[in-house]
């Protein structure tokens, strides 16, 4: 079995709505769970794989090896999306998917540094080519700055304290690893906090991790872009894991389907808005029950899809 299970993966493959000679993007390779199942349904259509992970694209490939459709995997950001499809002379995309979640290798391998579970060195880079790592953020940034991130990125209520156990304790020697980050984190918080069922540095792992690799600047990004390089009734399906990439996801799509800004009393839009997308359902899909049972990193998973008209 895969160490990583594609999440929502039946439902992404229905929303698509893949043609047999059409042109498809993931943009989330990971090792290649989503794009093997966007591969089986081609037969003279392409399929663009993109990963910010170099071992993703070299395991994907070995995955993807035998598919009949036309593979093209790319090492690079989905935030550089246009340049991308324009360096592969495509104008126009039937389908586009983004998976925004971690995959699991790399928070199974060690060296990597997303797990507070595995003793590391402060890495988190999706991209090793990449120059900021968690290390910097940790022992770089301004007390302010952690406590922003930890509560914006991460929703952590405690933010301010433990971005101040954190400015202390890097003052007698720089925080290193990633145990060394969680029993500072511990330290900080108090004792009904650290009996709660879940890891009390969970919350500030995911916001470093996005503050990092400036998921969230790069899903905006992504977005706008995604939208315009649809063919007319190619479909975006959008794979959220938490709050803030949802909303995003959501506005993106509302500014392209209602962006009207008129007042509503207006009896004729006058401020040039076109809609240029639709929602194919009317509220995110979240996992079946069956799939929480196999799989239970989907229970935060949600799903957007919308058609370029």
């Amino acid at each position: 079995m895969d160490a990583h299970i594609p999440v929502l993966l039946s439902e992404c493959i229905e929303g698509l709505n893949i043609r047999p000679d059409g042109t498809y993007v993931d943009g989330t390779l990971g090792r290649g769970g989503h794009s093997a199942k966007i591969a089986a349904r081609l037969t003279t259509g392409r399929l663009i794989g993109i990963d910010r992970d170099a071992t993703a694209i070299k395991e994907a490939g070995e995955r993807l090896g035998g598919v009949s459709a036309r593979l093209d995997l790319v090492h690079g950001n989905f935030r550089d999306l246009g340049s991308i499809l324009d360096g592969l002379g495509i104008e126009r995309a039937d389908g586009m998917l983004f998976d925004l979640g971690v995959s699991s290798p790399q928070l199974d391998d060690g060296s990597r540094g997303f797990s507070y579970m595995r003793d590391a060195p402060l890495d988190m880079r999706m991209d090793r080519d990449d120059a900021l790592t968690a290390r910097d953020i940790v022992n770089g940034w301004s007390e302010a700055e952690l406590r922003k991130i930890f509560f914006e990125y991460g929703e952590e209520r405690y933010s301010q304290r433990i971005a101040a156990a954190i400015v202390k304790r890097r003052e007698t020697r720089p925080i290193e690893t990633t145990f060394e980050l969680v029993d500072v984190i511990k330290s900080a918080m108090p004792a009904q906090a650290l009996r709660e069922k879940q890891h009390p540095a969970k919350r500030c792992f995911q916001a470093l991790r996005i503050a990092v690799n400036d998921e969230l600047g790069a899903l905006r990004e992504v977005l706008d872009t995604a939208i315009e390089r649809l063919a007319p009734g190619g479909r975006l399906c959008v794979i959220s894991f938490h709050s803030l990439e949802d909303r995003i996801v959501k506005n993106a799509i509302r500014a392209h389907e209602n962006g009207c800004t008129c007042p509503p009393e207006f009896p004729v839009c006058v401020c040039g808005f076109q809609k240029t997308v639709f929602s194919v359902t009317r509220k995110p899909v979240t996992a079946s029950q069956d799939e929480l049972e196999t799989n239970p990193r989907s229970r935060s998973a949600k799903l957007r899809i919308a058609e370029k008209i």
